[in-house]
């Protein structure tokens, strides 16, 4: 599934998506508002990169940042959570959360090696995470990573009702 049917999806829906970003650094918000019509269901993007950001902005406990560093699952399930809350229009979170954090490279971090990627997924309902690994240089992983997060969105869109 591109961006293009992803928003449609949303749009047919009537659900709204908020992004939490590390790694990928506002390239998946990017994909997804490339498309015309975005803003109807596009809340918003955070791009926590710093870690300190995970837990000031998106109010990941900072007992399990410095118990397991950002690279990890439950890190990615609490960031989409997080940006949902964050990107509340008049007090209504956004429907859909999805975050993405990992090792980009060239070098490990948290130690977790280089292609590592934990994108989770936040609704109502569940909170989901993915586990990626991945291969290639910077780019090509944080590349992979987008294409993963579309294909995951697409998962999630097609088990939730009209």
């Amino acid at each position: 599934m591109t961006a293009d049917e992803v928003i449609h999806a949303l749009a047919e829906r009537g659900l709204t998506i908020a992004v939490a970003e590390s790694l990928t650094g506002g390239l998946l918000v990017a994909e997804l508002i490339s498309v015309p019509g975005a803003s109807a269901v596009v809340r918003g993007g955070v791009v926590a990169y710093d870690t300190a950001l995970k837990h000031s902005v998106l109010g990941v406990s900072q007992e399990l940042l410095d118990a397991h560093g950002a690279v990890d699952p439950e890190v990615a399930a609490r960031m989409a959570d997080g940006v949902r809350r964050v990107c509340a229009v008049d007090g209504v979170p956004a429907a859909l959360g999805i975050s993405t954090t990992g090792v980009a490279g060239p070098d490990p971090q948290d130690g977790k090696p280089v292609g590592t990627v934990f994108v989770g997924i936040s609704t109502d309902a569940a909170s989901q995470v993915v586990e990626l690994a991945l291969h290639g240089d910077r780019e090509a992983i944080r590349r992979g990573v987008v294409s993963e997060s579309i294909a995951k969105l697409k998962d999630i869109l097609t088990t939730l009702s009209t």
